[in-house]
């Protein structure tokens, strides 16, 4: 894909406002100067909103020539942000998923980052996962604020009442157990599933298989169906595993968890609050997700901050950036646990890598496999998914579902280039 040409950005402020322009602007008490750059990223809960605001206002404190303007995208973030990149009116300093990391910098959007890293800024201290996640040809576009591995989280007072011990260590053992504690009648299963590759692409993987190749689309190979068919043969053939829907739990199997409907789910960070603000009374406990082949994997989601190519204040938006995920600005951001911390520093400090439920999250930042895989990953996640329920429902085979789907994502993919 040849860079888009990019039209000169102009401040986002005044397409949104129109009160103020972009650039410096003079603080009549003081009679110094202030340069105004904005920050876009998406809605969260409110205490994210909260935490998000203290940060911003520490940073302002501690650079008083520079006032940050907060920009909430909260309907279709990815669209928007686009169209004002092409527009010329997107923001200096942006939030930038992995997952969509590798597309945007091929359109030359997104500014290079290695020239502002100091020593002293210690990127050997963020999870090489994630860090990695935002560099190209050995260039850095973006630094990672958070993120989420899976764990395995199981119903303590479920494992008990079935004389199991502990969590599995291996796919085998969840096999078995899941077999146990599964009660059909009861709609009572031993694993919720989420039937989506961004859940799965760890164990898709796992036979030595590739879901994707040269960017085209590979999940019906051989090795890839037999790596997944683990997960659609303990629902048609054990019984012992279900979807939230099918227990009436809407789509999440936070949801099902919580309700009892399942005893074991593979579950992100974010269910940690999700259980104490919505099931406080279910022990649970959370551990690494069992291995397969004698390996361990998970799958990580981070978000970093990146910079507009045509950002006029380029200096001060590499200062925000640099406060935002240096250690200081990060602790206070994580510091209430909704996300975690990419530095290890940071994680070890606020007590995370030895917490009981976090700890097994952060042991997998290192070896996670990021929810990414070149520019047609979201053509292939779209069509996987579509594609891969059927045969979770029974309705088709599984190598006969991802042969359809492969196709189906390479005619789209040939279309894009």
């Amino acid at each position: 894909m040849r860079p888009a040409k990019w039209m000169s950005a102009v401040c986002l402020s005044t397409l949104l406002l129109t009160t103020a322009l972009s650039g410096c602007g003079n603080d009549e008490e003081s009679g110094t100067e202030k340069t105004e750059i904005v920050l876009s990223g998406w809605g969260g809960n409110p205490v994210e909103k909260k935490l998000l605001n203290e940060v911003l206002a520490d940073f302002e404190k501690e650079h008083p020539n520079i006032d940050v303007k907060l920009n909430t995208i909260n309907d279709q973030y990815m669209d928007v942000l686009k169209t004002r990149l092409i527009g010329g009116t997107a923001a200096d300093v942006f939030y930038l998923d992995a997952f969509e990391a590798p597309a945007l910098i091929e359109t030359g959007a997104i500014e290079p980052l290695n020239k502002y890293v100091t020593e002293d800024f210690d990127i050997d201290d963020f999870e090489k996962p994630m860090i990695d996640a935002f560099r190209s040809k050995g260039e850095l576009y973006g630094l990672p604020k958070d993120y989420s591995t899976l764990a395995l989280f199981y119903n303590k007072k479920m494992f008990k009442e079935h004389g199991i011990s502990g969590p599995p260590k291996t796919w085998e053992e969840l096999e078995r157990i899941a077999k146990k504690v599964t009660d059909e009648e009861k709609q009572v299963y031993g694993l919720g599933v989420m039937p989506q590759i961004e859940r799965l692409y760890y164990l898709a993987e796992s036979q030595g298989g590739e879901v994707i190749t040269d960017g085209r689309a590979s999940f019906a190979d051989d090795k890839v169906v037999k790596a997944i068919q683990p997960i659609v043969d303990m629902h048609l053939k054990d019984k012992s595993a279900a979807t939230p829907s099918e227990v009436g739990a809407g789509q999440s199997a936070g949801e099902m968890f919580g309700r009892r409907k399942a005893a074991m789910v593979v579950e992100g960070n974010w269910n940690i609050p999700y259980m104490e603000d919505t099931f406080p009374d279910i022990d649970y406990g959370t551990a690494e997700l069992p291995t397969v082949n004698g390996k361990k994997g998970t799958m990580s989601f981070t978000v970093g901050y990146a910079m507009n190519s045509e950002s006029e204040h380029k200096k001060e938006s590499w200062e925000l950036i640099e406060y935002l995920t240096g250690k200081e600005g990060m602790k206070k951001w994580t510091s209430k646990g909704l996300a975690l911390p990419t530095r290890k520093s940071v994680a070890a400090e606020l007590g995370f890598d030895q917490d009981e439920l976090r700890r097994p999250l952060v042991k997998g930042a290192s070896y996670a496999t990021v929810w990414q895989d070149g520019p047609s990953l979201p053509i292939v996640m779209n069509n996987f998914n579509n594609q891969f329920l059927s045969a979770y429902l029974g309705d088709r085979t599984l190598k006969e579902a991802l042969k359809d789907a492969e196709e189906q994502a390479n005619r789209e993919i040939k279309v894009t280039e």
